[in-house]
Order: C-alpha cells, then structure tokens, then sequence
C-alpha cells in the first residue's frame, strides 16, 4: 500500500500537465445538466447514462463515462445543497494539492468505481448494480478535506456549527454501516463496494494513517502560543537602548538628529540595511 502511494505521489509530480483544471466545475454543471433533461424526459437521460455493466459489455461503452454526471438526488434542494458542498470540497483540495494531483485523486475513484460495478456483474450479486454510482467518490472528496483540514468549521444547513473531523466520522460511520449491513445479510461482495470505492482515499492518505498519532504528538510538541507584538513598546525598548530607532548606513544620521528626516529599508541590499533620504537611491547595495 505504502508503494502505492508513494507511485501515485511520484507520477503527479512528474507528470504536472496531467491535470483538468476546475474539474468540480465540469462535474458539477453536467449534474445540473442531467437534473434538468431528466426533468424534461422523465429520468430518460439518467437512464440512457447511468452505470449498467450489462449495457456497457454490449457496447454503450460511454456508460463508463457518463455515469460520472448521474445526480444522486431528484429533490431540488438536496441536489442543489449537496453540489454546492462538492463544488466548494473540491476547489478547496485542487488548492491545496494541484490540479493535477486532485484529477488524479478524482479520476482512480472514478476507475476503481467502474471496475468495482464491472467485476460485480460477474457475481451472483449482478443486479445489485444500482449501487454502484458516484456516492463514494463524492464521499472520499469530503474524507480527504476533513484529513487536509480537520479544525475547519462547517454549518449544518447553514445553522448548525460543526467541525470537519467530526462530520467526517459520521460518514465513516455510514459506510462501515453500509459494510455491515452487506454482510448480516451474506452479501459480502457487495460490502467490499465501499471499500473499494474507497481506495483512494485509502491511498492518498495511507501514510498519515500509519503516522497519524505519531504526527499528531510532533504537532502537539511544537504547537506554540502566539502573543501579539506590542509594535510602539518594542520600538521605545530599542530607542531607550540606542537612543535612536533608525540610522541611516551611509551617513550616519539618525531620527534622533533629525526628527524631520525620512527613512527607508533597501530591499535590492541582503539582510535589513536602513537609508535616509538622501541616500536611499544613492548608496551601493549590499549582496
């Protein structure tokens, strides 16, 4: 697993053009756009574009593409909510990870679906198809947030305050729910689906559940507590001292000589060398 990871993290780093910038962009208005023409037909556009293994091996093979698109929701409302928060996950993890690292994430969740819905049709569990759809992809892309950010906080229908660590559990919680429920009933193929649909999340974050205690005892160890600097009383300590608190490096002249006088930091000169006005651009810069 931990090679895995590490090929995935190598091949994005090597190949930086592999990439679909605003890919939730793209997810998101196609959704939208299957909601209405299902709308408009009834539920003929989902059906003509929704994962069905059977229809995909006969060759509607656009099926292993299309199904990317299926809203999981016909209530307006849920539909609506549900792909804003998608939106607003995903270019929060293209942010903080790069194009082409969250298309890579999007993508292998993408695939190991497919591949998952087709090896299912091949099992007597084959008409069980219909789960296999974009909830656990989706789902991974909130797992994968709470693991980068897990202090943000959310609003539960813009109300109720709770953090990112918290909610993710909850959604743990209902796909080990899911598993079990698959296998009281003996379906242990299909409580694999999860997992598998899953993996990449699995994959991508493999090290820091190996580490995580370890990591989160370090974070602990150099957690700091900040105080606010006190500007005007750092500055009277140093004039106190010095008797000055700027000096200019070519002349010499200080603020304490000449109250009326301007002073400048150089930023062509390495390190923090101070120029009066008159020398601000007339000295010889420091490298």
């Amino acid at each position: 697993m931990r090679s895995i990871s590490r090929l995935l993290s190598r091949f994005c780093y090597n190949h930086p053009n592999f990439a679909i910038p605003n890919l939730m962009k793209y997810i998101v208005f196609g959704n939208a756009i299957v909601w209405l023409l299902d709308m408009i037909s009834g539920g003929l556009a989902s059906y003509w574009l929704s994962f069905v293994p059977g229809a995909i091996l006969q060759g509607q093979v656009w099926r292993l593409v299309t199904f990317v698109f299926v809203p999981l929701f016909s209530d307006l409302l849920y539909l609506a909510l549900s792909l804003l928060l998608y939106y607003f996950l995903g270019n929060q993890l293209e942010r903080a990870w790069g194009s082409t690292r969250f298309t890579v994430y999007y993508l292998l969740g993408v695939v190991l679906t497919a591949l998952c819905g087709l090896a299912l049709w091949f099992t007597p569990f084959r008409w069980y198809v219909g789960i296999v759809n974009m909830h656990y992809v989706n789902l991974s892309l909130f797992l994968a947030f709470a693991s980068l950010y897990p202090d943000m906080q959310f609003r539960i229908y813009f109300i109720i305050p709770i953090r990112g660590k918290w909610l993710a559990l909850v959604y743990a919680a209902m796909v080990v729910i899911d598993i079990v429920r698959f296998a009281l009933a003996g379906q242990y193929v299909l409580a694999a689906v999860p997992v598998i649909s899953l993996l990449n999340w699995l994959l991508f974050f493999w090290e820091d559940l190996v580490h995580g205690g370890q990591k989160a005892r370090i974070r602990v160890q150099r957690k700091v507590t900040q105080k606010p600097v006190d500007l005007r009383a750092a500055q009277k300590q140093v004039q106190e001292q010095k008797g000055y608190l700027h000096k200019c490096c070519v002349c010499g002249i200080t603020d304490a000589d000449d109250r009326n006088m301007e002073f400048r930091y150089c930023s062509r000169c390495e390190g923090y060398h101070c120029y009066c006005a008159d020398h601000i651009n007339n000295h010889t810069h420091v490298e």
